[in-house]
């Protein structure tokens, strides 16, 4: 069943007051490995400048609230930092614990998607660890495929793991 959305959830740009929330959302996912490269949790100081770097109008970041309450976010950032990629950007998604499995994650990303023409976003790309299986399947659910697969790129306290690469090609702005 698709999610829908309660009447009080709001999608909106993040602002640095949110940085906390967005910052404990992400840690909730490191213990795991399987969803991020980080050995350890970040820390609100360490992630202020990967922050800043996102533009509303470019590389957006935005937060999912319900009553106050952040429960996910999710961000564009450039794919490398060479100007001939400025038409690919990577997605990142990131989904609060007690908020997992009810779809909120695919209903938020297909809003960054429909958002992409706008961004100037023509490719949306996705590094995910190749043991998060229900990343790879939402992925798969809207439309992204398998780019490319990366043997044993990532080694987390000993045990090397894969990533796969999802892209998604987004028809330009005419």
């Amino acid at each position: 069943m698709p999610f829908v959305p309660p009447t009080d959830l709001i999608v909106r740009d993040a602002v640095e007051a949110d940085l906390p929330a967005i910052v404990a959302i992400f840690n909730a996912s490191v213990p795991g490995h399987t969803s991020n490269a980080e050995l350890a949790p970040v820390t609100v100081e360490s992630r202020r400048e990967w922050f800043r770097s996102h533009l509303p109008n470019r590389r957006p970041l935005w937060v999912a609230e319900q009553k106050g309450e952040i429960l996910a976010w999710v961000g564009l950032r450039d794919f490398l930092s060479r100007p001939a990629y400025f038409i690919s950007a990577e997605v990142s998604l990131y989904v609060a614990p007690k908020s997992q499995g009810l779809g909120l994650g695919s209903w938020l990303l297909g809003k960054l998607l429909a958002e992409c023409p706008r961004l100037g976003v023509e490719n949306v790309i996705s590094i995910v660890m190749a043991e998060n299986h229900r990343s790879m399947r939402m992925f798969e659910r809207l439309g992204f495929a398998r780019w490319g697969h990366l043997p044993k790129v990532t080694n987390f306290h000993g045990v090397r793991r894969d990533v796969v690469i999802y892209g998604k090609a987004i028809a330009a702005k005419e």
